[in-house]
């Protein structure tokens, strides 16, 4: 299958490059009869678009989705969905001048070493734009997911070294960093305004949990759950790493320390601790999911850095243009949409092979 698709039974297909006409998604495998509009879509592309904060690049895109199928009196029918959502702020000028030069950070030389072609214009298929199209999908999979009383959070664990203290949910939208830590969301942003300053640009790790996950989900061997959301983490381009549960740390356990003890309470079987993230064998445990990913610093930054050209010749070059000095607030949404496919895929994986459940 093409790399433009996701998912076995709830599939999406995405499409469009950063300065474009437009940049869109068509879904296939939702039910019928899901309650579904443009606003319900919107409110997430909300939390990712461009020009949100003062600590987001300043292109001002409105993201506004159009329904142009498979919805009809306000329900879904059944039919494939497709979104759609133009593209109006571009500046294809500020690309000109780089269009023969391979950026660091950047799948310039990649994409022209598979294609023999590549679009210029914002990095094309390449840019972090296309993950729009990925947040209208996941807005129709955490409708799915809500029926079913599972609810999914994401939020930026840290930047630049600095890591939230606590975990508050509800402070997460209350600054424009999406930390969980209001303090400590104030010297993130600190770090992230010294990056653009000295026009540079930092990471961080962005961390999600998963709540009301029913156990059973996850087809091993190769198809485990922990497998299809790790894979999910790395398509989003700028996810270098993701640790599941106690992930890295487990390393340095013993056995006795990193097994999750089972226990009983209330008639349900649970563990005390949760090392394994909510997942063993692959499969869902019925307990919290969670995980974490490793994001770069964006690639685009004003920094003079030595490279080659097409004629493979050395040069040097600075990147100007419209760019985020940091990209984890904007990227704690797509994680969530990415998750949401998934899981809402998995979950029909689950029902295909076992039923609905009792």
């Amino acid at each position: 299958m093409p790399g433009n698709s996701w998912g076995q039974i709830f599939q999406l297909t995405t499409f469009g490059e950063s300065h474009g006409p437009a940049i869109g998604v068509v879904i296939d495998g939702v039910m019928p009869l899901v309650p579904l509009c443009e606003a319900d879509i919107q409110v997430e592309l909300n939390r990712r678009r461009p020009g949100q904060s003062a600590i987001t690049t300043p292109r001002a895109e409105t993201d506004t989705v159009e329904i142009l199928s498979g919805v009809f009196e306000g329900k879904t029918t059944g039919t494939p969905i497709a979104l759609l959502i133009r593209n109006r702020d571009a500046k294809t000028e500020d690309y000109q001048k780089l269009k023969d030069i391979f950026r660091p950070g950047h799948a310039d030389y990649t994409y022209l070493s598979k294609y023999g072609i590549r679009d210029w214009r914002g990095s094309g298929r390449a840019s972090g734009r296309e993950t729009a199209a990925r947040v209208a999908a996941g807005a129709i999979a955490k409708k799915i997911l809500a029926q079913q009383n599972i609810r999914i959070t994401a939020y930026t664990l840290a930047v630049a070294g600095i890591y939230a203290k606590k975990i508050d949910l509800n402070a997460i939208e209350s600054n424009p960093v999406r930390c969980p830590d209001s303090e400590q969301a104030q010297a993130m942003i600190a770090k992230i305004e010294e990056a653009r300053k000295n026009n540079d640009s930092v990471g961080g790790i962005v961390e999600a949990v998963i709540d009301g996950c029913p156990p059973g989900l996850g087809e091993p061997v190769f198809d485990k759950l922990s497998a299809r959301l790790a894979a999910a983490m790395m398509s989003i381009g700028t996810v270098k790493g993701v640790e599941i549960g106690s992930g890295f740390e487990c390393a340095k356990m013993r056995g006795s320390e990193c097994n999750d003890v089972f226990v009983e309470e209330q008639g349900k079987i649970k563990t005390k601790t949760n090392h394994a993230g909510g997942i063993l064998g692959g499969i869902s445990t019925g307990g919290q999911i969670k995980l974490r990913v490793a994001v770069k610093p964006p690639s685009s930054i004003g920094v003079e850095q030595e490279t080659v050209t097409k004629e493979k010749k050395m040069t040097a070059l600075t990147v100007s243009g419209r760019h985020d000095p940091c990209v984890c607030p904007r990227v704690v949404p797509v994680v969530e949409a990415m998750l949401a496919v998934t899981l809402v895929d998995c979950l029909m994986l689950h029902r295909a092979v076992n039923g609905p459940s009792k």
